[in-house]
């Protein structure tokens, strides 16, 4: 369990309701168990908490922010947001046996039984708890925080490659979690700070000396990386304000600032920033005078940049100019916006006192990261992409890209855009419009929302009926978007990438674009 003790630790026994006999080796073992327990006061400092009901010490066998998981003997987090339907009921977690809630506001009349200790803010208080109870793991580890609108997955995954060798390099991100002994399914791109700190203790203890985050703009605003000591913060670029949720670019851009300030946590020890985005100078000089600074693009005046560049559909070449040397680079990765990714991951390794030369003789056997701007080869005559890009400006940065290397026509096959609001769907279409010469417009994961509905919303961004189909079935979707191409031309398959389900109602079915394209594109070739 993630953040957890298991259900048969030691500790959590030793909570557990006595047995009406016990042996006397029994309560000698329980008693040596307790005495080892670490307690409530080991945890807080008095000017954490402006409130406390009952007494700090009390051992505690580990701690929760979900009532739905607590063990006997746990400290649980209440946090205000998660909603008591999200396992945040102070009730459920007393009757489960914590013995401690740590919350915002005090109740009138707490359980006697249970130590109340009230805090500012409960999610801060719950990543120092978390960093203390793991025993600062970010301290043993090299972390590099990876920051943007779009491209993190891409560049936390390079940045792992690169630094990969002699030693172990753990990952937490969008599509799976590395903690160096073992790879498990990712659930969220940045976790609950809890996660983090207890996933980065089990990438030190299986030897891992760096460790690679995905840092949204939620999980910075909701302080979920609060407190992490980071080697690198890396800032890819930044367009709207839909991934945080903050409603204008500006105070999403202000969220995402907070990793590179301080004000999320000690300063990084360097900042990563891209020199060809607006927003790279305005970072750059909010920057305090003690973090080095690092650029990167195809910007004259950055660092580590990019020139010479060509590309094609398989590859792109380019000269790397960075201080102290140049080579020339033939790169799996296609499009500008991979070779950003590239950039962003070269500076970030080079940051960390690596050699470009030595790190980039691997590049070639880079297999890229999936379903991000995917290549799909089942001998068909046009060239077939699987991309993980929801937004607006992702979209505009995948068709962009592919626009230059397509000879014949360009066709997307793009979900409808769940999680954006309402506005950004019909703007999902402008962009799909604006740039594509063709598009099926379909669902990613509509779960029990009508398509209808998410249709109605998306038709406002139309300027072209001629130039889109209504599909809803996702699987006859991209077999429609397959049928129309000849050779010469580019199908970009857009809003699922990596996942390997779609979300339908209230179940879960298999689905996973990439297998879809290769199944649809060999049975027409049978058929033919």
């Amino acid at each position: 369990m993630l953040g957890y003790l298991s259900s048969n630790h030691a500790l959590i026994a030793a909570f557990a309701p006595r047995q009406v006999r016990r042996t006397r080796h029994e309560t000698l073992s329980l008693n040596r168990v307790f005495k080892q327990a670490p307690k409530l006061a080991d945890y807080f400092e008095d000017v954490e908490i402006p409130g406390l009901k009952g007494s700090l010490d009390r051992p505690i066998s580990g701690v929760a922010f979900d009532s739905r998981r607590v063990l006997p003997g746990n400290v649980f987090f209440a946090i205000p947001d998660l909603g008591r339907g999200a396992g945040n009921s102070i009730d459920e977690a007393a009757s489960r046996g914590a013995v401690a809630i740590v919350t915002e506001t005090m109740p009138a009349f707490p359980p006697s039984k249970v130590t109340f200790i009230q805090v500012a803010d409960a999610r801060a208080a719950l990543a120092r708890f978390a960093q203390r109870y793991f025993k600062f793991p970010d301290r043993d580890l090299s972390v590099v925080g990876v920051t943007g609108t779009a491209g993190k997955t891409t560049v936390a995954h390079l940045v792992k490659y690169f630094l990969s060798g002699d030693q172990r390099v753990g990952l937490i991100g969008t599509i799976n979690y590395d903690l160096g002994a073992r790879v498990v399914p990712a659930y969220r791109s940045t976790p609950e700070s809890l996660d983090i700190y207890g996933m980065m203790a089990q990438m030190r203890d299986a030897g891992c000396r760096q460790a690679v985050l995905e840092v949204t703009a939620g999980g910075i605003g909701q302080k979920r990386v609060h407190g992490v000591q980071l080697a690198a913060a890396v800032f890819t670029n930044h367009a709207d304000g839909n991934e945080a949720g903050a409603g204008s670019p500006e105070a999403d851009f202000g969220v995402k600032l907070r990793l590179f300030s301080g004000e999320a946590g000690p300063l990084p020890k360097a900042a990563v920033v891209n020199l060809d985005d607006s927003y790279g100078a305005a970072l750059l000089a909010a920057l305090p005078p003690e973090v080095r600074r690092v650029t990167f693009g195809e910007n004259a005046f950055a660092q580590v940049r990019a020139a010479n560049v060509a590309f094609t559909s398989r590859n792109t070449t380019f000269t790397l100019v960075w201080p102290g040397g140049e080579m020339s680079i033939d790169s799996p990765l296609i499009g500008r916006a991979n070779l950003s990714n590239l950039l962003a991951a070269v500076a970030t390794a080079w940051s960390l006192g690596r050699d470009p030369v030595v790190f980039l003789a691997k590049l070639r056997a880079f297999k890229g990261v999936p379903g991000r701007m995917e290549r799909i080869d089942a001998g068909q005559s046009f060239n077939v992409f699987v991309d993980y890009a929801r937004t607006s400006d992702a979209i505009r940065q995948s068709l962009g890209g592919l626009r230059s290397l397509t000879s014949g026509r360009l066709v997307v096959v793009f979900g409808s855009g769940e999680n954006l609001n309402r506005a950004g769907r019909s703007q999902l279409v402008q962009t799909v419009q604006s740039l594509a010469d063709f598009s099926v417009a379909t669902a990613n994961n509509p779960g029990s929302e009508p398509m209808a509905d998410s249709f109605a919303e998306m038709s406002a961004g139309v300027s072209d009926s001629q130039r889109i189909e209504w599909i809803a079935d996702r699987r006859q979707a991209i077999a429609r978007g397959i049928a129309i191409c000849e050779p010469g031309d580019t199908l970009l398959i857009t809003g699922k990438g990596h996942e390997s389900y779609q979300k339908l109602a209230d179940t879960v079915v298999p689905f996973d674009d990439r297998e879809v394209v290769r199944e649809l594109i060999v049975s027409g070739m049978e058929k033919s």
